[in-house]
C-alpha cells in the first residue's frame, strides 16, 4: 500500500482536498475529500475535541459549526490514552493513465489502485521480473474545478466513443515540448500529437472560451465538453457544459487553493486567559456549552454555567475559575454579548462571494491600531521615529497574534472566483447543515509589525492626478483580464497599490534583518476609502511557525532606531532595481501576473505566493518612491536616505 507524510497545514494548502502530490515512492496521488476523514474502526477511540478549533468570526463568515485541524498520525498511545491512533487522510491514485517505459504502452488503472501497476505487454512476457509503469504527467481541467484523466483514446481516434479498443503507447518522436509526444493505437495504426493540448483562446464576438482539446478532438462543430468528473471524491462522471483543456500534473494552473483567514478577536480583552481556552477543548465542556447556546443563546449566568459543568466534568477543573470568566468564556466561544468588535448591521449582499473584505477586516483594523492586552492578542505602541512621523501616523510591535486560516474551495485553470456554496461542494460529497458544517484549517501562532500612513498627507498625495492615472492604469490592465474571463471587474485604488507595493519590498528587507525566510512572512492589508471604514494600513506577520509561532526577530524591528533603517534601506533599493531602466520602462505596458504589474518584477518587488495576497498581482514601485520620468511621483519620494 502507498503511503506518504506531509505536514499538517499544507493539507490546508498547498495540498488540500482535491490537490495531486507525489508520495516517496512516485505515485501520484490526490487528497480525498472531506468525507472519510477522521474515520477509525473503533469510534469510541477518536477524540475529535483535540482537532477543533474555533474562531467565530470567520464561523459567521464561512456559515460552520467549527474548523478541524487536519489528524496527525500517531503509531501507539502515550501511556493509557490510545485515543486518536493511526488517523490518515485518505488519497486515491491519479492520474489512472500509466506509460511503459521501455515499451510506451498505456494502460487505464483504478483510483483504489495500492499495488504499483505493472505492464501487461506480451513483449515482456519473457521476462523474469515486470516492468512496472509509471503515470502519465498529463491531465484534463475545467474552469469549473472539475479534473479528469487525459482522453487518449478518445483524442487518437477522434471519437467522442472510438470503436476501436487497442492497446495505446504513449511515443517520444523529436522535437521539444507536447509536438514530439505522439500516442499511437496499435490495432488501428492511428497516431496523433499531444500539441496544443494546453492551449485555449476566446471569441470577442461572443465572449466564449474555447480550447484546442474540447474544438479538435473531433471537430469544432462537435465540441468535446468536461464530464464534471471529481476523482478525489471518487466520482468519475457528472455534469458540466465547460469547455476542457489539457495540462501538465504538476502545473500551476491545476490548482488554486481558496483559504479565508481570520484574525483572532476577544470578545471582552483580558477576560479570558489561555489556560481557560484549553479547558474549552475538553469534550465535556464543549458540549455542554454548545447544549446551552442550542437552548439559550446569551442569556444564561456563570452559576448557570457551573452547576451544567459540575454534571459532566470534576468540579475541581473549574474551581479556580470566576463565574464572570465563565461567562467571557462561553460569550467568547459563540461571538455573542456586549463587547467593542464592530459587527455587519446585515449580511452583505455579496457575501456568498466574499468580496466585502472592508466589512469583515475593520474590526482587526480598529482592535489592532489601539494596544489590547489578551493572551491571543497583545500590542504595544513602541513609537514612531521623527523620521518616518511624516508619512506614518501609528505604529504598533504586535507581539502575539492568532490566525485562523480555512480550506474553502478551489479553482482550476485561473484563480478566479469563487462562491462559498460552491467551493463547498467542491470538498465533500453531500452538504452538511450549518450546525453540523465544518473546515478543514490550521492555526499559527506568532508576532507582526503593523504601519498606518498618514491620513492628511495620504488625502493629498490621492489627490494628484498624475497618482490617478497611474493606477488607473493596473486598473484598466485587470479589467481587461476580467472582461475576457466573464469575471467581475474591480477598482485598484492608488493607496492600494501603495500599500502593497510598500509590504513587498518591506518583507524582502526584513528577511535579511529579523532571522524570518520571505516564505515565513506575510502581509494582511487595511485598505478602503469608504466613509465609515477608511483604512490605510497593512500587518506583516509570520506566517509560518511551530505551535509557538514565533522567534520575537520581528517584534524587536518594530523598535523606533530599527524601523527606520529598515524602511531606508527597503526604499532606497526601490529606487533603483537590478533591472532598471527595463522593469520601470516595460511597466509602463503591465508586466508580471495578467499584467497587472507596473515597476515591479522578481528583483525588485515579487515575493512566494504564499505570503502575497495577491498573487503578485497590483504592484508598482512608481507609486512608492517615484518613476524615472518623475521621481516625484511616490508617496515616499521625499523620503529620508539610509
Amino acid at each position: 500500500m502507498s503511503t506518504g507524510a506531509m505536514r499538517r497545514a499544507q493539507l490546508v494548502t498547498p495540498f488540500g482536498v482535491g490537490a495531486m502530490s507525489v508520495l516517496v515512492n512516485g505515485t501520484s496521488v490526490i487528497t480525498a475529500g472531506l468525507d472519510h476523514w477522521y474515520e477509525v474502526v473503533d469510534r469510541s477511540s477518536l477524540a475529535m475535541e483535540e482537532y477543533q478549533e474555533h474562531d467565530w468570526r470567520l464561523q459567521s463568515r464561512l456559515k460552520v459549526s467549527e474548523f478541524r485541524l487536519p489528524p496527525d498520525y500517531r503509531y501507539s498511545g502515550q501511556g493509557v490514552d490510545q485515543r486518536n491512533l493511526r488517523l490518515t487522510i485518505p488519497v486515491l491514485r491519479f492520474p489512472r493513465w500509466s506509460f511503459c517505459m521501455y515499451c510506451k504502452r498505456l494502460e487505464l488503472s483504478k483510483l483504489t489502485m495500492k499495488a504499483p501497476v505493472e505492464c501487461p505487454d506480451p513483449r515482456h512476457a519473457d521476462k523474469k521480473f515486470k516492468f512496472r509503469m509509471s503515470q502519465v504527467p498529463f491531465v484534463a481541467i475545467c474552469s469549473r474545478g472539475h479534473l479528469e484523466d487525459f482522453p487518449f483514446d478518445k483524442w487518437v481516434h477522434r471519437s467522442v466513443d472510438p470503436a476501436c479498443q487497442g492497446p495505446l503507447r504513449l511515443k517520444s518522436r523529436g522535437g521539444g515540448g507536447l509536438e514530439g509526444q505522439v500516442v499511437t493505437c496499435d490495432r488501428c495504426g492511428n497516431e496523433r500529437s499531444l500539441r496544443g493540448i494546453t492551449e485555449a483562446h476566446f471569441d470577442k464576438a461572443t465572449g466564449d472560451e474555447h480550447t484546442n482539446l474540447s474544438d479538435q478532438l473531433v471537430s469544432p462543430q462537435a465540441p468535446y465538453l468536461c464530464s464534471g468528473a471529481r476523482p478525489w471524491l471518487a466520482q468519475l462522471e457528472g455534469v458540466c457544459d465547460q469547455p476542457i483543456r489539457g495540462a501538465l500534473r504538476a502545473a500551476g494552473n491545476v490548482y488554486f487553493p481558496k483559504v479565508e483567514s481570520s484574525i483572532y478577536l476577544p470578545r471582552r480583552e483580558g477576560a479570558v486567559s489561555e489556560e481557560v481556552h484549553q479547558l474549552l477543548r475538553h469534550p465535556a465542556v464543549s458540549a455542554t456549552f454548545a447544549t446551552v447556546f442550542e437552548l439559550s443563546d446569551a442569556d444564561v449566568s456563570g452559576a448557570q454555567l457551573r452547576r451544567l459543568l459540575d454534571r459532566n466534568v470534576p468540579p475541581e477543573l473549574f474551581a479556580p475559575i470566576s463565574d464572570e470568566e465563565l461567562v467571557a468564556a462561553y460569550q467568547d466561544q459563540f461571538g455573542i454579548g456586549a463587547g467593542p468588535i464592530e459587527e455587519p448591521a446585515e449580511i452583505p449582499a455579496d457575501a456568498e462571494s466574499l468580496t466585502s473584505n472592508d466589512i469583515w477586516r475593520h474590526p482587526e483594523y480598529a482592535k489592532i491600531r489601539e494596544t489590547p492586552k489578551d493572551d491571543y492578542l497583545a500590542a504595544s505602541d513602541p513609537g514612531t521615529h521623527v523620521d518616518l512621523h511624516a508619512h506614518l501616523s501609528r505604529v504598533r510591535s504586535v507581539d502575539v497574534l492568532r490566525e485562523t486560516r480555512a480550506l474553502r474551495g478551489f479553482t482550476r485553470v485561473r484563480d478566479g472566483e469563487l462562491k462559498l456554496s460552491e467551493g463547498k461542494a467542491l470538498l465533500r460529497r453531500a452538504s452538511l447543515t450549518p450546525a453540523q458544517d465544518w473546515l478543514p484549517a490550521y492555526v499559527v501562532k506568532g508576532e507582526g509589525i503593523y504601519f498606518e500612513l498618514d491620513n492628511e498627507r495620504l488625502a493629498a498625495w490621492e489627490a494628484r492626478a498624475e497618482v490617478q492615472l497611474r493606477a488607473d492604469l493596473i486598473t484598466d490592465h485587470f479589467g481587461s483580464v476580467s472582461s475576457q474571463r466573464g469575471l467581475q471587474g474591480r477598482t485598484i485604488s492608488p493607496r492600494f497599490v501603495l500599500l502593497h507595493t510598500l509590504s513587498h519590498i518591506l518583507i524582502n528587507e526584513l528577511i535579511f534583518t529579523c532571522g524570518y525566510s520571505s516564505a515565513s512572512l506575510r502581509e494582511r492589508l487595511y485598505v478602503s476609502s469608504s466613509e465609515d471604514r477608511n483604512m490605510a494600513a497593512a500587518l506583516i506577520y509570520t506566517a509560518a511557525g511551530d505551535s509557538e509561532g514565533t522567534m520575537g526577530g520581528l517584534v524587536r524591528m518594530a523598535r523606533p532606531e530599527n524601523l527606520r533603517q529598515v524602511f531606508a534601506s527597503a526604499l532606497a533599493d526601490a529606487r533603483w532595481c537590478s533591472t532598471d531602466p527595463v522593469c520601470m520602462d516595460a511597466g509602463e505596458n503591465g508586466q508580471g501576473p495578467d499584467s497587472c504589474n507596473l515597476a515591479a518584477c522578481h528583483a525588485c518587488a515579487l515575493l512566494p505566493e504564499t505570503s502575497c495576497e495577491e498573487f503578485n498581482r497590483f504592484l508598482d514601485r512608481g507609486l512608492v518612491v517615484g518613476t524615472l520620468a518623475d521621481p516625484s511621483l511616490g508617496y515616499f519620494s521625499d523620503a529620508f536616505l539610509p
